[in-house]
């Protein structure tokens, strides 16, 4: 009896997605722990470091706005370079920021290399969450999540030994180099689904139609809410703990790693309840958080600014998965990198703005009336998440 050739299917691997999300992780993991002793070395004030954050907007909307249209083309080997990249820039960071000048200078390069890192590495997660029909987009943030915690733990013991910022940000090139290498081996989509492959490879395919742009758009406003909550306690949250509660630097640290600890613990959670209604995960979700980052703000201990701080990070965690998941499950293979660098470039106004609002915040009144106003925010995003959602079906 002859038997017919096995017709042969393309196996998709998530792991280049994870290991991508894990370096970019690690960097914002050292950032967010090493943060007061950055301010320190520069010798800027928390108004002057606010501002200095504003170059990390200037480097990173430009970039973010021109790699959606070159992942689509060259694929894996965008977020490869965007991750080396990123690492590169770190220790930059580390060794020349040592006045205002400096620091704004090297958050420009910082800034730049994060915004092309995140929409790569967003497209290769959506990519790779289509093809395996596996909720890798939100898994993904929380590889990102876990880096966070590992990283925000070892720079708080490195801190304690007054290791100095390029020991810090060494371990982040490591990581970096792995998973660039992981991601140039292959084994996720580009090689992506027959749509993009059929493609001609030299060709850049725009989005086509205004109204699915202007609801891209819609739902990165909506998520601009949620990336200011996420940062401003990311950012900030070592300071608080340091400048307000008045615990040790080796204790500031624990801000940040419980912050992506209770993040990375939700997003695996949420990983299982890909089934449910997104309204749901994202009202509940701003719920939680507008009452954690309201519990901080008044917190008289540092304990119960740990509580709230926790309840924060477990309401936001679900909320930019949810919406980049929601808003691009069926997108064109052929534009992907588009679609997630217009939601994503829009989102960042809020990861840009949400710590320089509690830097200003904190110069013009204090850092409790700056948290207050970050719960604020939160509290704008429960009320606008449901109609976003709605509209995000009409983009398929």
């Amino acid at each position: 009896m002859m038997m017919s050739a096995p017709v042969a299917t393309p196996t998709f691997s998530a792991a280049p997605a994870y290991l991508a999300f894990a370096a970019f992780g690690s960097l914002w993991g050292v950032w967010g722990a090493a943060l007061p002793q950055i301010r320190d070395q520069a010798g800027v004030t928390d108004g002057q470091l606010g501002t200095a954050l504003l170059f990390v907007g200037a480097g990173a909307l430009p970039a973010m706005l021109l790699t959606g249209r070159a992942s689509d083309r060259w694929g894996h080997r965008i977020p490869a370079a965007g991750v080396v990249s990123l690492a590169l820039a770190g220790m930059v960071l580390a060794l020349i920021a040592r006045g205002p000048l400096s620091l704004n200078l090297a958050l420009l390069a910082l800034g730049a290399a994060s915004g092309a890192t995140d929409v790569a590495i967003n497209a290769v997660a959506g990519a790779t969450e289509r093809a395996c029909r596996r909720p890798v987009i939100t898994r993904a943030h929380a590889a990102f999540s876990a880096a966070v915690v590992v990283a925000s733990l070892l720079t708080g013991a490195l801190r304690h030994v007054q290791a100095p910022l390029p020991v810090m940000f060494g371990p982040v090139l490591v990581v970096s180099l792995v998973a660039a290498r992981r991601l140039l081996a292959g084994g996720g989509p580009q090689a992506l689904p027959a749509t993009a492959a059929a493609s001609p490879p030299a060709a850049f395919p725009q989005l086509a139609e205004s109204r699915q742009r202007a609801v891209l758009i819609g739902v990165g406003l909506v998520a601009a809410l949620a990336f200011a909550v996420e940062n401003a306690h990311q950012s900030w949250g070592a300071i608080y703990l340091g400048d307000v509660l008045t615990v040790s630097p080796a204790w500031t640290a624990v801000a940040p790693a419980l912050f992506a600890t209770v993040v990375a613990i939700t997003r695996y959670a949420a990983g299982w309840l890909a089934h449910l209604d997104p309204r749901t995960l994202l009202l509940a979700g701003g719920l939680v958080a507008t009452v954690g980052t309201a519990t901080v703000a008044v917190a008289p201990t540092a304990w119960l600014a740990l509580v709230g701080l926790a309840g924060a990070a477990a309401g936001t965690a679900v909320l930019f998965p949810t919406l980049l998941s929601a808003s691009t499950r069926h997108v064109d293979e052929a534009v992907r990198g588009q679609a997630t660098s217009t939601i994503a470039t829009t989102a960042y106004l809020g990861f840009l703005l949400g710590p320089v609002l509690v830097g200003q915040l904190a110069d013009g009144f204090d850092l409790r009336w700056a948290m207050a106003g970050v719960a604020g925010i939160a509290a704008i995003f429960t009320v606008v998440a449901g109609p976003a959602v709605r509209a995000a079906p009409h983009t398929t």
